[in-house]
């Protein structure tokens, strides 16, 4: 028998949930034939087969999380123990340029297969089988589970009741956001920008890039990454801007590349196809890598102010929220206005109050221009 193992996916991403099958047990396939498809926090990827073949056994049904080393199936035949081999290639790849050359291998890595027999003993797993414990779900001590943790996490369940586990998408992005508000020192300025000069059928979220645009332009220290381990920053030429993208399956934030030097054409082009794409789940994941700022336009679902929450090495994330018509005094006469909500949370390890109190006002003069 030879084993075929989940292969390294790239992106520093250790695991993936199985889709569906294109093969069941017994059946003959060829090299490259599409043996699965996997999701994986950042996209959905299909698996070619390394080899031609019989399938003996499959491990895992779709819904399954398998990690990275961890068999797929099973290829009726001797054992190849040269784990070295290359068998493939990747349909969908981590970078751009990395898609003409990644490969992946039969076989995993001793330090991998020593990092998942650290993750949970033998005895907690067999526990966690009898006591009808989802593993995923318990948490780790030391980055080990124990029986004890099992023990706990059923003492939970039978006290709360079943919880499901998030996959895919929506398990990155909370690792992603618990991990973000253990490291930034967050602070949240809000404003609102009279817009009620603005006609109707404005494109708003494509003024809100091109005031984004402008704001980095003249005040440059928002659109910047910061790295805390060394207390350093880099300040960006060009704005790459990351667009929060909410879907079904979780949030996405696709980048809108050099958008100061794009008309607003290209700009309006681009961002529907990058949600085109995320809608389909065909973004490759380096379309969602490199963004020096990020917007969210909140408010075409609901809600005024909100503090979002900046992702390392950003350094800035500005919320849009909902318009609203207001009395306000606007020349000396009270008047009915329509304003638009802003939220601008910033690291204030890496810029000062009055450094975002400017990019604010220039945000809001160039809408309200």
């Amino acid at each position: 028998m030879r084993y075929f193992k989940l292969p390294d996916l790239g992106e520093g991403l250790p695991e993936a949930e199985i889709l569906e099958w294109n093969v069941k047990e017994g059946d003959e396939v060829k090299v490259d034939q599409i043996l699965l498809s996997v999701e994986t926090a950042k996209a959905i990827i299909e698996v070619p087969s390394p080899q031609n073949g019989t399938i003996a056994h499959l491990f895992g049904s779709p819904g399954d999380t398998i990690h990275t080393g961890e068999p797929l199936l099973e290829f009726a035949g001797e054992i190849d123990r040269d784990s070295g081999t290359v068998v493939g290639e990747l349909k969908q790849q981590s970078t751009a340029e990395r898609a003409a050359s990644e490969q992946f291998f039969i076989g995993a890595s001793p330090s991998s297969r020593r990092y998942r027999e650290q993750q949970i003993s033998p005895a907690a797993r067999a526990l966690a089988e009898r006591l009808e414990i989802d593993v995923n779900t318990v948490p780790q001590r030391n980055g080990r589970v124990t029986a004890q943790e099992v023990e706990q996490a059923a003492e939970r369940a039978e006290r709360l009741g079943p919880f499901e586990p998030l996959r895919g998408v929506r398990k990155q992005m909370a690792r992603t956001l618990a991990s973000a508000w253990e490291q930034v020192v967050a602070v949240t300025l809000h404003d609102d920008a009279d817009i009620e000069h603005w006609p109707a059928g404005t494109d708003i979220t494509l003024r809100l890039i091109e005031a984004l645009a402008y704001a980095s332009q003249h005040e440059p220290s928002l659109n910047a990454w910061f790295d805390g381990d060394r207390l350093a920053r880099r300040l960006h030429p060009q704005l790459d801007l990351g667009v929060a993208v909410d879907t079904e399956q979780g949030l996405f934030v696709p980048v809108l590349r050099n958008v100061g030097e794009r008309t607003s054409e290209d700009l309006r082009a681009g961002l529907d196809r990058l949600r085109e794409d995320v809608r389909r789940r065909s973004i490759p994941p380096a379309e969602m890598l490199g963004a020096t700022l990020t917007l969210s336009n909140f408010g075409m679902f609901g809600g005024r102010y909100a503090t979002p929450t900046v992702v390392p090495p950003q350094v800035a994330i500005l919320g849009a929220g909902r318009i609203l018509t207001e009395a306000v005094v606007f020349e000396g006469v009270i008047q009915a206005r329509r304003r638009l909500p802003l939220s601008l949370t910033f690291d204030h390890r890496a810029a000062t109050g009055a450094e975002a109190a400017h990019f604010m006002q220039l945000v809001v003069q160039r809408l309200q221009k």
